[in-house]
């Protein structure tokens, strides 16, 4: 008889030596713990980025420019721009379009009690027209000639000097916060926004001079269009995308800085709880000798042992996922905030935790429990049956 060894038995084994299996169940927690979190970490900062850029929206840049703070449009291009026909136009057949200005200057962080480096964009008054879904969550929006600003909702709760009323003092003005946005956890979030003109006085910047222009497409598929009239104009030297896909490109090398620090760390801890699953299992075998070894005389084979062993693993290891996942499911939505690199402000983001991480989080639990297993279930399978029958 070679039949496969009932599955009941590995759960009794494993509730039989709890004391034991309960090391190896949470090493492997605090592995699939870490690794949802830098993951989350991730992902959080990704979409943040992504959910900031709309399909129906397009960026222009000078041409050969990767961000906003190395671009240049006048304000002789930005009027070239408006009357391209993929514009759309609003109620009063104004073209959708907001040139804007982007400077970094700092604020008092109040987590940290030191400056910090924000973002603040100066924009026209038709810029909550064109990013859309973002709104106005208390006071006002700014007026246009005024030393007015319109906070984010991350940046007034990161910042000193940012709630409504505050009167904050940067580039030798002396600003009156009147609104505060809510774009949706998006990266407008952690801006903030002022009159272009007055900004570009208060940095004693030329008037005409913008950081890029974004426009309101008559609708999404009409971006080739627009991209080719561009092109085609000799007065232009500037080049469009989608809004969407620049934040996307703009978060491409922090995420993958924090997975490779997150795949780095859940590595070397996962090294380490491979090797308690690995002791876990061998003290199993050792004390059972002569359990597995009446086994083997019942009739099971070397490969129900060998699967049976591995099966006891992977159910360790399975538990110690799913503990895991439970471990990192209150950093769901947790706001944090790090260096963007591409604009070197401070970016507020959300922890995501999603499903599909947790999926991956028990699969890699799943990958631990099979390589901490499968030499101790080649061990028992080897174990003989003779010499551990004269025990009993």
């Amino acid at each position: 008889m070679n039949s496969t060894i009932p599955l009941l038995y590995n759960v009794r084994s494993v509730r039989a030596r709890w004391k034991s299996n309960l090391v190896a169940v949470l090493g492997i927690a605090g592995v699939v713990a870490v690794f949802i979190a830098m993951l989350a970490l991730a992902r959080g900062f990704q979409r943040t980025l992504v959910d900031s850029g709309s399909p129906r929206n397009a960026i222009v840049m000078r041409g050969g420019a990767s961000t906003e703070m190395e671009s240049v449009v006048t304000l002789d291009q930005l009027r070239v721009i408006s009357d391209a026909p993929q514009v759309a136009r609003d109620l009063r057949n104004r073209a959708m379009a907001s040139g804007e200005v982007v400077v970094i200057t700092a604020f008092r962080h109040k987590a940290s009690g030191a400056d910090a480096l924000a973002q603040v964009r100066g924009v026209t008054d038709m810029a909550l027209e064109v990013h859309q879904g973002i709104r106005v969550a208390q006071g006002r929006f700014l007026r246009p000639g005024m030393a007015e600003l319109v906070a984010g909702r991350n940046a007034s709760d990161m910042y000193e000097g940012l709630k409504l009323g505050d009167r904050p003092r940067f580039g030798g003005l002396i600003w009156t916060v009147v609104g505060i946005l809510d774009a949706k956890g998006s990266a407008y979030d952690s801006e903030v926004w002022a009159d272009n003109a007055v900004l570009n006085q208060t940095y004693k910047r030329p008037l005409d001079i913008f950081s890029s222009a974004t426009v309101r497409l008559t609708e999404p598929s009409a971006l080739k269009g627009f991209q080719a009239a561009l092109a085609a104009d000799p007065r232009l030297t500037v080049s469009a995308q989608r809004e969407n896909e620049y934040y996307a490109n703009q978060s491409r090398m922090m995420t993958a800085l924090i997975k490779v620090l997150g795949f780095l760390v859940a590595g070397v801890m996962g090294v380490g709880a491979v090797f308690g699953a690995f002791n876990t299992m061998y003290s199993a075998v050792s004390a059972r000798s002569r359990e597995i070894a009446t086994l083997r005389a019942l009739g099971f084979g070397a490969g129900s042992v060998v699967i049976a062993f591995l099966l006891e693993s992977l159910f360790i290891a399975f538990l110690g996922g799913v503990a895991g996942c439970m471990a990192s499911l209150p950093l769901n939505g947790v706001t944090t905030s790090t260096l963007n690199w591409q604009s070197f402000s401070q970016i507020a983001f959300a922890f995501r935790i999603t499903p599909g991480l947790l999926a991956e989080g028990v699969a890699f639990a799943l990958f631990m429990g099979f390589w901490g297993g499968i030499l101790p279930s080649f061990r028992a399978a080897r174990l003989p049956i003779a010499q551990a029958l004269r025990e009993l």
